[in-house]
């Protein structure tokens, strides 16, 4: 084990992504650029907050465990203490840094990365860590800026306690049917203890924890990620199906019907359930969301806030408005009433089991009042990355004189018209371009995609939806 950092050393620039660190195995991301950060992240604990200790997890791919024992060490060598918490899921990172008074979290994971991939997220005490911070990781190291002590290292077994707290929240009216699919992510680590104490009959599917993923990629974002889970409710005739992503820390819902349900919608459901306890609560939701859900939130006396894409800057935006919920589209959902403000995909389906074994009529009832709009999914468009941040503001000088529009800039473009939405934005994590159009009649869908193709032709790309 390296206890510094050779001078040939460089850390790859392109591993320093806007809410962590992520990379290609061996190539970016070796075990030396681990150590790097942990001695980087390790300094900035000890100088920003006179931090004494870090609590560090890693998930199911092969390389975690070696990466994690590489940040550990690095950690170490600042002079912090660390709690090895092993193999769980990200948010009980999160947990181990607020169960354990530490004051920072460190957990190695790829997400829903490709299986070549690997990467650390990193979160302090007095909230997330990202954008500039993630920057300031590379400069440190670029100088071999560190400080440097004799730390020690703690095994701790934090799942028990974990599963006690994600428990200690569930209030159901009546047992449930409910299929559960971790994709051999890193859930899977807590799955079975955890359901097992929550009534009703449960179904796992993959729950033994396999970094090479055999059965499905872990992304419950992608509809083709969930098949099995919709198989497996109606085959099971299930009030409801729950899968995760590969850290755990966001949700994915089927309904009994094999409908899939999005956070937006998701997030729709537990706004109802906390503004009737909280009138008037701001609640944060991002730019790629649902108008549904905005005007839901409105509808039932909430603030509705829009933020740009991120789950990093939502949970930033909480903390800024004081929000008890905030989300996006992409799973991340995260509850700040009774609980701690970050995503974590286990409670988030406690919170809903809550809610549904309280509805009449089931699932469908808890949305059957929402308008249905039509919608594209959220189509992931590879550009050259040199170019992706720059495409938007090209179009956005091309919309200033259309009339019957709005315009939010925050992150990418929405234009809202009459007929619905229209939604392009530049990913922070992946070189491709998020698209995504929203409608309340199909010839209104069919304006809209057209309206957004004609511009991204403008700009010399070649797309049709």
């Amino acid at each position: 084990m390296m206890n510094q950092i050779d001078e040939a050393f460089t850390l790859d620039a392109s591993i320093l992504r806007a809410y962590d660190i992520r990379g290609v195995i061996g190539a970016g991301l070796t075990a030396d650029a681990c150590y790097a950060v942990g001695r980087a992240f390790g300094t900035i604990v000890k100088r920003r907050i006179a931090g004494s200790s870090v609590c560090v997890a890693y998930d199911g791919r092969e390389t975690s465990p070696e990466f994690a024992k590489y940040v550990r060490q690095g950690l170490m060598d600042c002079g912090l203490s660390v709690y090895d918490l092993g193999l769980g899921p990200t948010p009980m990172a999160y947990y181990g840094l607020k169960e354990l008074d530490t004051d920072a979290a460190v957990m190695i994971t790829g997400s829903h990365s490709p299986i070549e991939h690997n990467g650390i997220k990193m979160a302090l005490r007095t909230g997330p860590f990202y954008g500039d911070d993630v920057q300031e990781i590379g400069a440190l190291i670029k100088a071999r800026d560190f400080e440097s002590g004799e730390g020690r290292e703690e095994t701790y077994d934090l799942k028990p306690r974990y599963i006690k707290r994600l428990l200690a929240d569930l209030t159901m009216d009546r047992p449930l049917k409910v299929a559960w699919d971790a994709g051999n992510g890193a859930a899977g680590a807590v799955l079975k203890d955890f359901v097992d104490q929550i009534p009703g009959e449960h179904i796992l599917l993959f729950e033994d924890v396999d970094g090479t993923f055999p059965n499905h990629h872990p992304d419950p974002t992608v509809a083709e990620n969930l098949v099995d889970l919709q198989q497996a409710v109606r085959d099971n005739h299930c009030d409801i199906g729950i899968g995760f992503d590969g850290d755990g820390d966001r949700i994915g819902v089927v309904g009994p019907d094999g409908e899939i349900y999005w956070a937006d919608i998701l997030m729709a459901i537990y706004a109802r359930e906390i503004l009737r306890r909280e009138p008037g609560a701001p609640i944060i939701a991002d730019v790629k969301s649902s108008r549904v859900l905005f005007d839901e939130i409105t509808r039932l006396g909430g603030r509705a806030i829009m933020s740009p894409t991120g789950h990093s800057i939502i949970k930033a935006k909480m903390i800024a408005e004081r929000a008890p919920l905030g989300g996006e589209l992409a799973g991340h959902i995260c509850f700040a009433d009774i609980f701690y403000g970050y995503d974590d995909g286990l409670y988030c389906a406690v919170r809903l089991l809550n809610i549904l074994s309280g509805a009449e009529g089931g699932f469908p009832a808890l949305t059957g009042h929402l308008p249905k709009m039509i919608a594209t999914p959220e189509i992931r468009l590879p550009v050259d990355p040199a170019r992706k941040f720059d495409i938007s503001v090209e179009i956005a000088e091309k919309l200033k004189d259309l009339p019957d529009i709005d315009v939010e800039t925050m992150d990418g473009i929405r234009i809202t018209t009459p007929e619905g939405w229209w939604l392009l934005r530049a990913s922070n994590t992946e070189s491709v371009l998020s698209l995504r159009a929203e409608a309340f009649t199909e010839e209104g869908l069919k304006t809209l995609t057209g309206q957004l193709e004609g511009f991204l032709e403008d700009v010399g790309i070649a797309f049709k939806f």
